[in-house]
């Protein structure tokens, strides 16, 4: 019998370990937390967004970084596949906006237990409060697993302990660690699916929420992000769904040359949306500007915008220009925002980067390097706009690199 040791209790670790001991493995799992599954039990807001119910293909479209790699697992393991286990083990889920799905306890505890039934029910041995030192070298079939308490000789071992988000619930970068001491090369880690920081005093502006707002992005002119939804200004910057999308798409690009800016009426063009200032100039033509500008934004963001076009709050509107009406109208349309810098890994959902995918097999998950050493989840190079694409692709991953652990040179029995 093969014996597997997995390191990392959370949604790869899980996942692998369960898949893995259904292929007949005898399998142990490591987890240095008190508890599994911790990070699960903060994602979707407590309620764990754990997948998306959309086919193969598309899930591969909301895959920002590895798409081609991931093809193989994604359509081995789906969201339909990962939805089936969570009937199979007792728990119920739902499909939600954007066919995100949830148990329907909306509690994301019950997602972590489903997956540690899962692992009991197939045999899985499973360690808490214990701390993986060191990966031994390969010795004929077989290598030691050096934890703070003992050590454990293995043919095979899966590395699942997460990337740099949310270092609080464990995510310290130690499969980095190890796969840097195998001899792999690690794309630098960014934060993604995270706030931007952004230039000037923002303090004001805390607690504005935007809706049916477009966030577009520049890069040497060019158009390379443009959304329409919801955003969120901060204490700091910018927050919000749209930009937390946006992250994922710049967190590699120098933000010193992306210029950002927010239409904050996409459903107006600027005729219409001249139209309109034009009839509230002249409604309301002996108040004061930062007044009459409440009917089109919220107020937080009155004086902001008249300041940006360079137009006095106090002004009263019968006083304002037809230049100065034009050029309200285009900063209506292109707010300018400046980025500085991502939020920390403290604050991002995943991490962008990890082990180099060159390296690692697609249809197995196992290094090219190291014989018999796999890899799932975000420790690799892999990772996805939100919707429940992070967590999916950590199941996808952990259930080839499971399946492929339990047997010898990853082949498997169809």
């Amino acid at each position: 019998m093969r014996k597997v040791v997995v390191i990392g209790g959370g949604a790869a670790g899980l996942m692998a370990a369960y898949a893995a001991a259904s292929e007949g493995a005898e399998v142990t799992l490591l987890e240095r937390n008190e508890k599994l599954g911790k990070k699960i039990y903060i994602t979707g807001k407590g309620r764990c967004n754990l997948t998306n119910d959309c086919p193969p293909d598309e899930f591969l479209g909301n895959v920002v970084h590895g798409g081609k790699f991931l093809t193989g697992a994604v359509w081995a393991f789906p969201p339909e596949r990962m939805m089936e286990l969570c009937e199979r083990f007792s728990l119920p889920v739902k499909v939600e906006r954007g066919n995100r799905v949830f148990p329907v306890s909306d509690h994301a505890s019950d997602v972590t237990k489903m997956l540690e039934r899962a692992c009991l029910s197939a045999g899985v041995c499973i360690h808490l409060n214990e701390y993986v030192k060191e990966i031994g070298v390969l010795h004929s079939t077989m290598r030691d697993i050096v934890s703070d308490k003992a050590t454990y000789s293995c043919h095979a071992v899966i590395i699942a302990t997460g990337g740099l988000s949310y270092p609080s619930t464990g995510s310290t970068g130690d499969g980095l660690h190890f796969a840097k001491e195998l001899g792999h090369k690690i794309v630098p880690c960014v934060p993604s699916l995270v706030g931007i920081n952004c230039k000037g005093d923002f303090s004001k502006l805390q607690g504005v929420s935007l809706k049916n707002v477009c966030l577009f992005a520049k890069r040497g002119g060019k158009v390379i992000f443009s959304e329409q939804g919801e955003m969120l200004l901060t204490h700091y910057g910018i927050s919000g769904p749209l930009v937390l999308t946006l992250s994922a798409l710049i967190n590699r690009l120098p933000l010193k040359e992306i210029e950002l800016f927010i239409d904050f009426k996409p459903a107006l063009d600027t005729e219409t949306l001249n139209a309109r200032l034009v009839r509230d100039l002249t409604e309301r033509k002996n108040e004061q500007m930062k007044n009459v500008m409440r009917g089109l934004l919220p107020a937080a963001l009155c004086i902001p915008v008249l300041n940006a076009a360079n137009i006095s709050p106090t002004k009263q509107a019968n006083a304002v220009t037809r230049e100065e009406r034009a050029g309200l109208v285009k900063v209506l349309k292109n707010f300018p925002v400046e980025p500085v810098s991502l939020r920390s890994f403290s604050e991002a959902v995943v991490t962008s980067g990890g082990v180099d995918l060159k390296e690692v097999s697609p249809k197995t998950m196992e290094s090219k390097l190291e014989k018999d050493v796999y890899f799932a989840g975000e420790v690799l190079d892999v990772d996805a706009f939100t919707g429940g694409f992070n967590l999916q692709i950590a199941f996808s991953t952990g259930w080839t690199a499971g399946r492929a652990a339990a047997h010898e040179n990853g082949n498997l029995n169809e």
